[in-house]
């Protein structure tokens, strides 16, 4: 029998352990007629609450239930890294606690490997239910990154993906500190089938992700897999020193012309305050790659399990 591992991880998720397992293993049937099994792997990052006790009941019930405790929160990146290497199976699924990644695609997107694609994930179709301003800031973000033409991120692309030994394990060869797996799973190729599906809305609790910590993760992603800041920057360094050039033309002209007057020093003022703020704004996109390359060479470990069933 083949073995499929599905990735589940979880921050405060106590509420929806349980009810991911029994949605789960209503796929039982399919598992049973493609030969399958399955483990089932919980990735505690750093819960506050009692994530890990309730999969830890899980696991007296199934011993096909793992569980992985980090010793704080790394965040959801750290948890499906650790998650891929502790994976043993021939295929690997990658879903969220909350059910907002369904498990009832599974058989479609099994279906899809079958065929000979290497990896079917999905994307959202609709953000109904998302606040519209983080709508409009994903959609920006996604043209945004997808401008340099590197690697396409698909918009409205989730985690939620099924994938062949063969592209985990390409995967897993990226070992990189500041990782942003949409990004990486585009980077590493293979054939890819994108599965559409409708928004859904989360099971138990609320969302942990804010609109400044979604913020944040975007700007890591378009650090990692974009040159755009850099090249904004240098523009914009042209761009000023031609307007300087011609300011510089426009001031002679007129002294020449109409004599030197005194007055002015308003949008002088204003001038050098925005040229100013520009050379921050550069300053600090360089810094901030500098800060990624500074993480990088520390070769800190990506995340430190607490305990491991």
């Amino acid at each position: 029998m083949k073995l499929l591992s599905a990735i589940v991880p979880c921050y405060n998720e106590e509420e929806n352990v349980a009810f991911f397992y029994e949605e789960f293993i209503k796929n039982k049937e399919f598992f049973e007629k493609k030969d399958l099994t399955y483990e089932l792997i919980y990735v505690d990052d750093g819960s506050s609450d009692r994530t890990a006790h309730e999969v830890k009941k899980l696991r007296e019930r199934d011993e096909k239930v793992h569980l992985i405790s980090f010793s704080r929160n790394f965040g959801k990146e750290s948890a499906m890294y650790a998650g891929l290497k502790r994976a043993k199976g021939d295929f690997v699924v990658l879903l969220d606690a909350d059910l907002q990644d369904p498990p009832s695609l599974l058989p479609e997107m099994y279906g899809y490997l079958e065929e000979g694609y290497d990896c079917a994930a999905t994307r959202r179709v609709t953000r109904k239910g998302e606040p519209p301003i983080r709508s409009l800031f994903a959609r920006g973000f996604y043209k945004l990154i997808n401008h340099n033409g590197r690697v396409e991120i698909v918009d409205g692309a989730r985690d939620f993906r099924l994938m062949t030994r063969q592209m985990v394990d390409a995967v897993l060869s990226v070992t990189e500190y500041n990782r942003f797996s949409k990004g990486i799973f585009a980077w590493v190729g293979f054939k890819t089938k994108w599965v559409e599906y409708e928004n859904v809305e989360r099971a138990h609790g609320e969302t942990k992700w804010s609109f400044w910590g979604l913020f944040r993760y975007a700007l890591d992603g378009m650090l990692s897999f974009s040159s755009i800041p850099l090249a904004v920057t240098s523009f914009m360094g042209v761009l000023f020193c031609i307007v300087a050039f011609v300011m510089l033309l426009f001031v002679l002209i007129r002294a020449l012309i109409f004599g030197d007057p005194t007055s002015g020093w308003p949008s002088l003022v204003c001038i050098i305050l925005l040229a100013s703020g520009v050379q921050l704004l550069c300053l600090g996109v360089l810094g901030q790659y500098l800060s990624k390359t500074y993480m990088e060479v520390k070769h800190r470990p990506i995340y430190v399990v607490k305990e491991e069933e």
